[in-house]
């Protein structure tokens, strides 16, 4: 059968620019470009803020716009301002009551795509993949539970945490492909599931993010030192605001940009240091100028995240052409790439060797600017868009 109608499952959509809301957007903006109908079955829009955007907030309950030629069929769902694990259950569990309404409102489908997370949304392909008997192909972005229990929400003992692992597990057997965005995210997932599995690695627009036509960013207007993402639990804040005391504070300046469960908590951590500033999130149009505009940038992965994520943030980083600092475990799918790509120093733990990789890195400029090609080069043969989301679109054809 030859696939014509798409429904498309995932919690984060358009208007959101970030994370997993601009890779969902970008990718069924690629299906509609190449032929395919798609319908989305979303949220409303509320990413990182943890707040349904002002734009949407008087809006009815459901809501059918069109978005640059794609039908989008929205639920307003529960919001918490302060996602506990709870709450988020709650949020999860809202979301997958009114979509289920959406799903019957699709007419035509030939394929069903579900990104995780919410790994409910797997639950809402099934159900469409039986109502038109086709098949469904899942797609993980983030192990959620695994991530949940990596940065300290639960534990394994958990009798919660025991029935979402089987829950997972009986969700993800129903899919027909599995794709998800790291090699060492393909080894946990085949623990999961049997079905067909597909690397299906996160992205970059070389063209977005390109230092050749960027311009100075009014976040950064001197040397500056560049946190910009998702203000959330994955990230070790503690060890953030270690090294904010630990480096030289009238040499370094710190530019922390974004939002998200954590925000409140690190804008109160940084209030004693006059060189470490944030600011909220940028349109992604400005993207480009933010990222070019740093000169280094650090991503401090708490190290117990091994297999669950693949920051998609590293990816513009390094298309930046600046160095970064990155603490993470020593057997992530990151690490190994900058094994490979001269992006900057990668470490295992937060000690003193981490501020001297900073003066180290920041001291030879030509070095740095040398080796900033060779990441953007690296970022562009492995990861630009057009030849990810070619190869996505040869093993759709294929099903």
């Amino acid at each position: 059968m030859k696939i014509k109608y798409i429904t498309f499952i995932s919690l984060n959509y358009a208007p959101e620019d970030s994370a997993i809301g601009l890779y969902s957007t970008q990718w069924v903006d690629f299906l509609r470009e190449s032929g395919y109908e798609v319908t989305v079955v979303t949220a409303f829009p509320y990413y990182p803020k943890w707040e349904i955007s002002k734009e949407y907030k008087q809006k009815k309950t459901f809501l059918k716009e069109d978005l640059n030629g794609t039908t989008v069929l929205r639920y307003k769902q529960y919001v918490p301002k302060n996602p506990s694990f709870l709450k988020r259950i709650i949020h999860l569990s809202d979301f997958t009551f009114g979509s289920f309404f959406n799903l019957f409102k699709i007419k035509e489908c030939d394929l069903v795509i579900s990104i995780v997370p919410f790994t409910t949304s797997v639950f809402l392909g099934y159900i469409q993949k039986k109502r038109f008997k086709v098949k469904l192909w899942t797609h993980i972005q983030d192990f959620e539970f695994d991530a949940a229990l990596q940065t300290g929400v639960g534990n394994n003992k958990n009798f919660i945490f025991s029935l979402l692992f089987k829950l997972e597990k009986w969700l993800f057997s129903k899919s027909d492909v599995a794709s998800t965005i790291s090699y060492s995210m393909l080894n946990r997932l085949s623990e999961k599931t049997n079905a067909e599995q597909f690397f299906l690695p996160n992205w970059i627009d070389n063209e977005k993010i390109n230092p050749e036509n960027s311009k100075k960013h009014r976040y950064l207007d001197s040397e500056k030192i560049l946190y910009s993402g998702n203000i959330g639990d994955k990230q070790d804040w503690d060890v953030f605001i270690q090294f904010c005391k630990d480096i030289d504070k009238k040499k370094y300046e710190i530019v922390v940009v974004g939002d998200g469960s954590k925000k409140e908590w690190v804008c109160n951590e940084i209030l004693p240091f006059e060189n470490v500033n944030y600011y909220p999130p940028v349109p992604f149009k400005e993207l480009s100028d933010l990222l070019c505009s740093a000169d280094v940038h650090i991503l401090f992965q708490k190290p117990d995240v091994i297999d669950t994520v693949m920051p998609s943030k590293v990816l513009g980083m390094m298309a930046s052409t600046k160095p970064s600092l990155i603490i993470g475990n020593d057997k992530s799918e990151v690490k190994s790439i900058f094994d490979v790509s001269k992006a900057g120093l990668y470490y295992s733990e937060y000690t003193s060797d981490v501020v001297s990789g900073l003066k180290f890195i920041t001291s030879d400029k030509e070095k740095a600017q040398k080796d900033g090609k060779e990441a953007r080069n690296y970022v562009i043969e492995n990861f630009s868009k057009e030849k990810i989301l070619s190869n996505m679109l040869k093993k759709l054809k294929s099903l």
